[in-house]
């Protein structure tokens, strides 16, 4: 009898503002979220439609250092690309 392989979460652990998992930016430039953490399992993120990144976001608002909290991914992924 086969085993089923389990899925692992590899982004589940927090990582510091300057090695980020992942980097997205918007579209025009001004929105950059870094990934420090994923809360839920690539496989569960497509399902929930409240899956959260945990993420330092720069924006015009924030100034360079940014400010850092949990983001919808659906927010990220409807406007921004991932540029890392």
């Amino acid at each position: 009898m086969a085993t089923k392989q389990i899925e692992k979460n590899e982004c589940g652990k927090t990582r510091d503002k300057g090695n980020p998992y992942e980097v997205w930016m918007s579209l025009d430039g001004s929105w950059v979220w870094n990934v420090l953490k994923k809360w839920q399992k690539p496989s569960l993120e497509a399902k929930n439609p409240y899956a959260r990144w945990f993420c330092l976001v720069v924006t015009p608002m924030t100034g360079p250092h940014g400010d850092m909290g949990d983001v919808y991914v659906s927010e990220i992924k409807s406007n921004a690309v991932r540029i890392k």
